[in-house]
């Protein structure tokens, strides 16, 4: 019953999400580089061999910048589908090419990963949530409009990556052009920090024990404003807004001793690895 998360970066910049278990995870987008991903997963004591997949949300620069060389170098089988795959321009061996269909778990080893349409304005757009035993984490980002389906993968998990892109006050006010804010804010851009607020206060789990705000902006939202609106909704969840500069520290679900084990386990890896580097 255990899962190991953490946002290698978060934002316009670059999306890349890791969530596995104690012996494989798949990566959610690659939107920094193959090196940057190296180096933030070897400072989290994460090893690349546990990398199994990659799922592709949608084809946006700022999710899938770094995957081509990632899969090439490592061989990693890319979950994509036909319309992001031609409108990123992605090229990649056939062989590692692989589909998926909405609703329906993929397993990657020990990993059920389910994908679910959402508003967006790219051509195909997915989220995510992967699961390991009835423990489920969710990636939900690039959400335009909080959907029936945002809201039933949102009430299965046990911690989530959501996006809180925008402060509406800061961006009405702001320098963007009036057709980049009405991009934003139309229902196939980003979700603001109120209908976040709201998924989160209306439709989380009494299991949920985290939440990671990702994909802020950098001009119209801050980490301050936005821990600020949601600490005191929190409870009973640990809330923390997800940098779009470095990695999030890596965090772990489980609650009895073996899965304490585990998570020793990979904190003696990156001890093992420092010492051997």
């Amino acid at each position: 019953m255990s899962l190991f998360f953490t946002s290698l970066n978060s934002g316009s910049n670059g999306n890349c999400y890791y969530v596995g278990n104690d012996t494989e995870a798949i990566l959610v987008d690659a939107g920094i580089s193959c090196r940057e991903i190296e180096k933030r997963m070897k400072r989290l004591g994460l090893l690349m061999e546990r990398i199994k997949a990659v799922f592709v949300s949608h084809e946006h620069s700022d999710h899938i910048k770094g995957l081509e060389v990632l899969v090439k170098k490592y061989r990693l089988p890319v979950y994509i589908t036909s319309a992001t795959l031609r409108n990123g321009r992605l090229t990649f061996e056939t062989e590692l090419i692989k589909s998926f269909t909405a609703h329906e778990p993929l397993f990657i080893g020990g990993l059920a990963v389910t994908a679910f349409p959402k508003f967006h304005d790219a051509s195909d757009p997915y989220s995510f949530i992967v699961s390991h035993k009835q423990t489920c984490v969710g990636v939900f980002t690039d959400i335009g409009t909080p959907c029936k389906h945002l809201i039933k993968y949102f009430k299965q998990c046990h911690a989530a990556f959501l996006e809180a892109n925008y402060d509406e006050e800061m961006l009405e006010k702001g320098g963007y052009p009036i057709h980049l804010k009405n991009r934003i804010r139309g229902g196939k851009g980003h979700l603001s920090n109120r209908q976040a607020l709201e998924v989160f206060v209306q439709h989380k789990p009494q299991f949920m024990s985290h939440l990671l705000l990702a994909h802020l902006s950098k001009n119209n939202n801050s980490p301050e404003v936005v821990q600020r609106l949601f600490q005191p909704h929190a409870d009973k969840v640990k809330v923390i807004v997800a940098s779009r500069y470095q990695e999030s520290e890596l965090f772990h679900i489980g609650n009895n001793k073996k899965e304490k084990r585990s998570s020793n386990s990979i904190k003696h890896t990156l001890q093992l690895t420092l010492a051997f580097n």
